[in-house]
């Protein structure tokens, strides 16, 4: 397994790649919740759209990472804006999500830079809080790149 990679920014161009990494991200987790399987519910055309769109859009951002010509890992961020206010800087919060990486690509600091290249995204323009909700498998990760537990958000599921 090389562990030559490039980590750069997402374009709109590489929605294809993108949405089929979506794919396989949530095939290999809902493989990990239960037995047997079922269709998808959405087609991936429909997923390519969407992120075409929010990264055009520019509230949604992404980094991948290539080997060669492939992409075999990506990270998302969604600028959420915060209300103004008198006294404060009112820096979007960024929230982190679709992290993954191609199993093949794992434990080659694929990861790693992918989350560096967005924290480093992020310090440049002042964002100065991330949020995440991890997975057990990708604490440890998160962990290694500065995330740690917060006593500030609370969380409300609706049944």
């Amino acid at each position: 397994m090389t562990t030559d990679f490039r980590v750069r920014r997402a374009e709109t161009t590489d929605a294809p790649a993108l949405a089929r990494l979506r794919w396989e991200f949530k095939e290999e987790d809902h493989e990990g919740r239960e037995a047997g399987s079922s269709a998808p519910t959405r087609s991936m055309a429909r997923a390519e759209q969407w992120i075409r769109e929010r990264l055009d859009g520019g509230r949604w951002l992404a980094w991948v990472a290539e080997v060669g010509a492939d992409v075999r890992g990506h990270v998302f961020l969604h600028l959420v804006e915060r209300v103004p206010e008198p006294y404060e800087d009112n820096t979007p919060v960024g929230y982190v999500t679709n992290f993954y990486v191609q199993p093949g690509h794992r434990n080659h600091g694929c990861g790693t830079a992918l989350l560096e290249a967005l924290r480093q995204h992020c310090r440049e323009r002042g964002t100065d809080v991330l949020i995440v909700w991890p997975s057990e498998r990708s604490v440890p990760v998160y962990r290694r790149a500065g995330f740690r537990p917060s006593t500030e958000l609370l969380e409300a599921r609706e049944p």
